[in-house]
């Protein structure tokens, strides 16, 4: 995992780091709270021989009694010597038990002994290890084999007594509060790495990246007033949330198309914003001087006409079927170089529509009349008209979901324009979050402090119905037109680019 990565894995789960590092720390302190004092106490016997005058004698003997060591060190812990010390002190408790509480180490190349008793009672600690060690001291010269003259060859001294404890040594509440937090912060900064690498949704411009292989051309931040704002350009163009937009459209100018300006604007899955997208990409484009076409092609769940307030009767299905002639259908809107060309009807085969060689005919007339043609088409997943109308178009442009959709779904999407040889041209990131480590809206700058206005809300019928008066202000204006194709009904007077007459 790369260290940016690794970053903002922790600034995005900083809530569940400190739960669990907070956990581990009240853990450890119940813990240490709980646990009774113990007092612990040392004493130290000294091991030599009585046989031997010599210095070769003497070494000898020494030698043997550091062989021994370690068999006494094990004796300790047996009833032979803790019995007369249970019964000594009054102990209520057994040999077993005791043991527990007294350890014994034999130091390396020493014949030194140290015992260690602990105890809730620290007078009690100092008398268990004393009486071990004489216990032991006792019992040993018992055990070793005597010498010529009927005397034992080891001798166990008692060289340090044991005092009482003046502070416990167990439990150490300062080490169990650290280990305890360190506990509690691996297990946070674990949870927070398991927790992403199990996330399967798609949040970051990267995640898009790695699946579609296509470059990211624009992010739409979330906007919680976006139901009853959806024409942010038209109702708010000093919004952040234009300038967004603003941003789409100078990235998309500078796409390499082949020279073509036509593009279908999908999703993997409905609710992700690619209706209001494309109506805003489409006015930004009219904004700045771009003569645009937009074209309903959703033929199952028309949106278009509903957030532009225009009629929607008549449209692109009674165009392709021959019913209508595009002049007659296709309307101006807002003041700007914007036509529109509703849905329609919903007809009872759209995927054969969308494919036809009407369709592609009149793609062909408005790419030439046209700076830019867009095509609100619908989700890819549910069904395959966005992928057909994808090859007859310069490319696709999809919209992602900032945490909505998951992996595999744009992974299928993805596949679903692959197998038709359509061309994604990029994808917009939609819905993302303005604050936190996923926020990508703010890598691009936005704002740069300019004090944007923001307008209040106004609800969905009002904005609508002010769009409405707002489009209808402008006189009608014939579609930009090229040679005659009556086959659809589509005629031009257009004069030079970027320029038409009005009727």
């Amino acid at each position: 995992m790369e260290l940016s990565v690794f970053i903002r894995t922790l600034r995005k789960n900083w809530l569940v780091i400190v739960l669990l590092t907070f956990l581990g720390l009240a853990g450890s302190s119940a813990y240490t709270l709980t646990r009774v004092p113990l007092f612990e106490s040392s004493s130290t016997v000294f091991v030599s021989t009585q046989a031997g005058s010599t210095v070769a004698e003497l070494q000898q003997g020494s030698s043997f009694a550091q062989a021994r060591i370690n068999t006494y060190v094990g004796l300790v812990s047996t009833p032979a010597i803790l019995d007369p010390v249970i019964a000594k002190l009054g102990l209520a408790t057994t040999p077993e038990s005791l043991s527990s509480r007294v350890s014994a180490t034999g130091g390396l190349n020493s014949t030194l002994i140290n015992i260690t008793a602990a105890d809730p009672d620290a007078v009690r600690a100092a008398q268990i290890a004393n009486e071990v060690a004489a216990s032991l001291s006792e019992e040993v010269p018992q055990l070793e084999p005597e010498a010529s003259d009927g005397s034992s060859t080891i001798r166990l001294t008692r060289v340090r007594d044991a005092q009482p404890a003046l502070k416990p040594t167990s439990p150490n509440a300062p080490v169990n509060l650290v280990i305890g937090t360190l506990v509690g912060l691996i297990l946070g900064i674990g949870a927070a790495v398991l927790r992403t690498r199990l996330d399967n949704r798609v949040r970051t411009p990267r995640d898009a990246e790695q699946i579609t292989t296509a470059p990211a051309i624009g992010a739409i931040a979330f906007d919680s007033n976006a139901k009853d704002r959806p024409l942010i350009v038209h109702a708010d163009p000093l919004s952040q949330r234009a300038e967004s937009f603003r941003a789409l459209r100078t990235n998309l100018q500078f796409l390499d198309m082949g020279g073509r300006s036509s593009f279908v604007i999908t999703s993997s899955i409905p609710s992700e914003g690619k209706s209001t997208t494309t109506i805003n990409l489409a006015i930004a484009l009219a904004d700045a001087g771009k003569r645009v076409a937009l074209l309903d092609t959703d033929l199952r769940k028309p949106k278009v006409a509903e957030y532009l307030s225009i009629e929607g009767g008549a449209g692109l299905t009674d165009v392709l079927i021959g019913r209508a002639k595009v002049n007659d259908v296709m309307l101006p809107w807002g003041g700007r170089s914007l036509y529109v060309l509703p849905a329609g009807k919903i007809p009872p085969n759209p995927s054969e529509l969308l494919g036809s060689h009407q369709m592609n005919l009149l793609l062909e007339m408005l790419e030439r009349d046209f700076d830019v043609v867009l095509c609100d088409a619908p989700p890819l997943l549910p069904v395959t008209d966005a992928a057909i109308l994808s090859r007859a178009t310069s490319g696709a442009l999809m919209v992602v979901s900032a945490g909505r959709i998951t992996k595999h779904q744009l992974t299928l999407a993805t596949a679903a324009l692959n197998t038709v040889g359509a061309k994604l041209a990029g994808f917009v990131m939609s819905m993302v979050p303005t604050r936190g480590p996923d926020s990508y809206y703010s890598a691009y700058g936005y704002g740069y402090g300019y004090g944007y206005r923001v307008e209040p809300a106004q609800s969905s019928k009002t904005s609508r119905k002010a769009a409405k008066q707002r489009g209808r202000s402008t006189p009608f204006a014939t579609v930009p037109q090229s040679p005659t194709i009556d086959e659809l009904g589509f005629t031009s007077r257009r004069t030079s680019r970027g320029t038409s007459n009005e009727t």
